[in-house]
């Protein structure tokens, strides 16, 4: 196999390093100004794919299709972000003779319609929060509805993801208005003005479970808790989700798998519920049909190389493990630091990184795509590096975590690391008692909203 990476950044390093160590010779699409990048220097060889401009070459389809294949590539691996979840890439790449490493088109367009997700997922048995039957018609008795459902609850997009085409409704009054101002704005973002009702859960942690699949044989890899998150962006994650009760682990888990088998699943994917500490109760959000940007922690508590599983899956049509080689050791936490200025509401800072020394030592992992000298873009993703760190428990962990953010020296450009010395240092995180709104209540610690 000849593997064209189309990313850039830390997954594009650790893309190219594991296809290195499987003896698989890599080609990197990269943007003009990312010629110079570490990823490139990482990958086999790099091609220009076009400008600085993410439209113009992460996201050019067809001058990514175009350059694998000038290249004699065999497979495209899209990483996350950028076109990893673009079912139209996916179909482009296949019927160009080229291996997507990844779910199938039609897997990755069920997946990213939200309610048809939610409806694949009630018939495989995953638990779904009480909503609208489907896609909420224009000629329904929204008002209804929506007292079926109960107040408060959210307005999404179909087709929404990452955050975006959401809605909360405190009430009847506004419930008409919202639904109307949602239908336009996802047809503006999405180019689908679909939209569904969902039951919305307070103070709710994210959890979510890895699962991999090749069509015939399909296992979870544990599970995650996300629920550190700023305006529906995860911050840190952790792994195993803590303070699950045994009986709603088993649950997530297993029916994760269930759709994952129902939908004939090929590759890394993600099942992500809310969990509601108040009635023990997780329901589904969404399935991520890639690889996820938390993946490191699941494979320091599992010593299983989901980058590695992806290819074998893609090359092969087989994954190297079953579900009875999977075992679970200790607790890892995963801290995205991001060049961003928390005291000034979080805003980019891009510029040139004089300096830079990441911790080291027994279970610290630094995923990155950057080094001293290199380049922070305003054009792409703010984010500089995953520091993930693996001890004996979560106490433990914590402790390693926060050592290892204290040895993290980054000049040049303003991180995220004061905002993470400071999350893991409160009680809440400690107790397990905060949730994925509650960077949004501490404002006082983080500086800024």
């Amino acid at each position: 196999m000849k593997l064209f990476i189309a990313n850039r950044g830390e997954i594009a390093v650790r893309i190219a390093r594991t296809a290195r160590e499987m003896g698989i010779e890599t080609v990197l699409g990269v943007s003009e100004p990312d010629a110079e990048s570490l990823a490139a220097r990482t990958a086999d060889h790099y091609v220009v794919v076009g400008p600085a401009q993410a439209t113009a070459s992460y996201l050019n389809q067809d001058a990514l299709v175009t350059a694998a294949l000038e290249q004699g590539c065999d497979a495209v691996h899209p990483g996350y972000g950028f076109l990893s979840e673009n079912a139209d890439f996916a179909r482009k790449v296949a019927e160009a003779g080229l291996t997507w490493v990844g779910p199938t088109a039609d897997t990755i367009s069920m997946m990213g319609n939200k309610s048809l997700a939610r409806e694949a997922a009630a018939n495989a048995g995953v638990p779904v929060l009480k909503g609208s039957d489907g896609p909420l018609d224009p000629e329904a008795d929204a008002v209804g509805i929506a007292r079926a459902i109960g107040y408060p609850l959210v307005v999404k997009a179909s087709a929404g993801g990452g955050g975006r085409g959401i809605r909360f409704v405190h009430d009847e009054g506004e419930l008409l208005e919202t639904i109307e101002m949602a239908r336009g704005e996802a047809a503006a973002i999405f180019g689908d003005p679909t939209v569904y009702l969902e039951r919305f859960v307070e103070h709710a942690r994210h959890v979510e479970v890895q699962v991999l699949g090749d069509g015939t044989n399909f296992i979870h890899l544990g599970d995650r808790d996300c629920s550190m998150q700023r305006r529906s962006q995860k911050v840190l994650e952790e792994a195993p989700a803590p303070n699950l009760p045994d009986a709603v682990r088993a649950t997530i888990r297993e029916s994760s798998v269930a759709l994952a088998r129902q939908c004939g699943y090929h590759g890394a994917g993600t099942v992500e519920f809310l969990y509601d500490p108040g009635n023990h109760e997780a329901a589904f959000i969404e399935m991520n049909t890639r690889i996820q940007v938390e993946h490191p922690i699941t494979e320091q508590i599992t010593g299983v190389d989901l980058v590695r599983e992806q290819l074998l899956i893609a090359s092969t049509r087989s994954m190297s493990i079953s579900q009875d080689d999977v075992h679970f050791s200790g607790h890892a936490i995963e801290c995205r630091i991001n060049a961003e200025d928390p005291s000034h509401h979080f805003f980019p800072s891009p510029g040139t990184i004089r300096s830079l020394d990441w911790p080291s030592g027994e279970g610290i992992r630094v995923d990155t795509g950057v080094e001293a000298g290199s380049v922070v873009s305003p054009y792409y993703d703010s984010l500089l590096a995953k520091l993930a760190v693996h001890a004996a428990d979560r106490d433990a962990a914590i402790a390693a975590t926060l050592a290892a953010l204290e040895a993290t020296h980054i000049e040049g450009v303003k991180t995220t690391v004061p905002v993470h010395l400071a999350l893991l240092a409160r009680p809440e995180f400690a107790e397990v008692s905060h949730h994925s709104k509650f960077i949004e209540t501490a404002a006082d610690l983080m500086g800024a909203k």
